[in-house]
This record gives structure tokens, C-alpha cells and sequence, in this order.
């Protein structure tokens, strides 16, 4: 393989890299204005049991 040959792959896969990431990005941007256009509740429920500093406090001291 010449090198005229190499670069040629190697420009062709720099620029698939580029456009993948373009369009990854794309992608993910309007799903995220999708979501929050057509969600009405704008702040979601944590998912984690975590407790509060005033409930911890509460708990370690009785």
C-alpha cells in the first residue's frame, strides 16, 4: 500500500469519525428538546433513597 494510498484511508476515516460524532450529537440534542417540549413535570423524582442532612442527623443521634 503506497502511502498516497494510506492517507487517503486515513482521511476517509478521520472525516466517518467527525460526521459520526456530528451526528451522535445531533441526535441527542433533539431527543433532549423533545423530551423536555413535551414533558409537563419538569423536575423528576430522584431515583435514590438518599436521606436529607436533617434526617441523617436525626438518625445518628437517636
Amino acid at each position: 500500500m503506497s502511502v498516497g494510498a494510506f492517507s487517503a484511508v486515513l482521511v476517509v476515516l478521520v472525516i466517518v469519525f467527525i460526521v459520526g460524532h456530528a451526528w451522535f450529537y445531533i441526535v441527542e440534542r433533539t431527543l433532549d428538546r423533545l423530551k423536555r417540549l413535551l414533558s409537563w413535570k419538569k423536575e423528576s423524582d430522584p431515583w435514590h433513597p438518599f436521606l436529607s442532612e436533617q434526617e441523617e442527623k436525626e438518625e445518628k443521634h437517636g
